[in-house]
This record gives structure tokens, sequence and C-alpha cells, in this order.
């Protein structure tokens, strides 16, 4: 049965799993070169597990099940006037099931200055040719490019279960911006801020408001958390 969630566009690609590996792999071969930075699995959201994650945590990945309450609730913020948050790099989805990839974008998006990119690769590149386009314009500039959506198909096919298009989850980013925690989610109107943070609490803070997205949908299982943490050993 089709998922009454999908983006409306022509386009479609396979979901990326929500698998570290997987991610690593997609983010090191478009141009994020392997020692800066690192996708890992948040095993919980209590104190103890938080503390297993690698630090500095510099964004935060979380995957949760669509249903009726949650499109409610973007419906209703899609009618809400939002702020320009011209330091904070988002952009709309229009590809359907590009969700995981829009996110890996949000997140190395906005650590650019704390991350290096191997000069001339796609990120590089893509965050170069994008950085003065509104949100759709980066939105239609992602759909029209096949190097991504080539990369993007051999990522989805290499996760530990079978690839399928008919899903009912949906990734979105968290990510701090000039001390402030940002939602970004590709199918909302822009960014949405949930108050102070820092580099240093960022997944903690995040973690309080995906709690606080999980306790609104108790009967699911279908969450995932990941965290995208620095390796070279602290911010520059």
């Amino acid at each position: 049965m089709a998922s009454p969630y999908r983006t409306q566009s022509a386009k479609r690609w396979l979901p990326l799993e929500a698998n570290p590996d997987v991610m690593n792999q997609f983010l090191w071969g478009l141009g994020l070169q392997e020692d800066e930075a690192e996708c890992y699995d948040v095993y919980g959201l209590d104190g103890e597990l938080l503390e297993m994650v690698p630090k500095p945590v510099l964004a935060v990945l979380f995957l949760y099940p669509l249903t009726p309450k949650s499109e409610e609730e973007r419906m209703m913020q899609l009618n809400e006037k939002q702020e320009t948050k011209d330091n904070v790099y988002f952009m709309k989805q229009t590809v359907g099931n590009a969700c995981g990839t829009i996110g890996l974008l949000h997140a190395v998006g906005n650590i650019t200055s704390e991350i290096k990119l191997v000069d001339g690769s796609f990120l590089d590149r893509f965050f170069k040719s994008t950085a003065s386009m509104d949100p759709l314009e980066r939105a239609a500039f992602l759909e029209n490019d096949n190097e991504m959506e080539v990369a993007h198909s051999v990522a989805a096919t290499a996760g530990d279960t079978e690839a399928s298009d008919d899903v009912d989850t949906h990734f979105i980013c968290y990510a701090c911006v000039d001390g402030e925690l940002y939602e970004l989610d590709g199918r909302k109107s822009g960014p949405i801020s949930h108050g102070p943070s820092s580099p240093t609490t960022l997944l903690q803070d995040a973690a309080k408001v995906i709690q606080g997205m999980i306790q609104k949908n108790p009967e699911s299982l279908n969450f995932n958390v990941i965290a995208i943490s620095k390796k070279s050993g602290g911010f520059s």
C-alpha cells in the first residue's frame, strides 16, 4: 500500500537506511574527509547512553514514523510565518524518499566551519554552488543533480535491509548554529528553533526534543538517532 505521507514529486529515490556505516561511506565518498567526522549510533537518550557517544557531536539525525498526528503538526507549521534564518543552511525536500540525504546535507551544510571537505569534491561543489540560493532553489539543484542521485542509489542499496520506496518514516537533522538549536526538516517551511544550545550540549539538547517527539507516539518502536561526531580531537 502506498504511503499517504509521500512528498509530492515526480522523482523518487530509494530511502537511506538508518545505518552509520552506510552514511559514513556515503559522506566520505562525496567529499567529507574520513579523518574529519563519522556517524555513530545513539543507543538511548538517557544520560549514561548519551555519554557513550564520541564527542564533540556536530549534528544529530533522527528517524521517526510519520503519523496523522505528525502530519497535522507539520501542516500547522507550514501555515505559520517563519523568520528567514540566513545563518542556517536549509533546503526543501522535493524528491520522494530523499530525506536521509537531505538530513546529511543539512548536517554538513551547517558545520562547514568545523570540518574540511575535499577540494573539488561533490560536497565542496554543492555547497559553493548553492550558498546564495533559497531553500527551493537548493531543492531544485539537488533534484537535477545526477551525480548525487547515483551516489544516493548506491548508498540506499548498501544497507542490511532490502530497499523499498514505500516507507512511512522520515529523517530530520538537529544542528547548533550561533548558539541556537535548530530542527531542519525539508518537508517544513524553514528551520525551527528549539532554544539556546552549544557545541558541548548539542546532543543532550537534541535528545530532549527527540524524547518529546517519541512521547507523542509511544506505541512505535521505529525510531533511530545517529550522531555525527568530529574525529580530530575537538573544535578548531
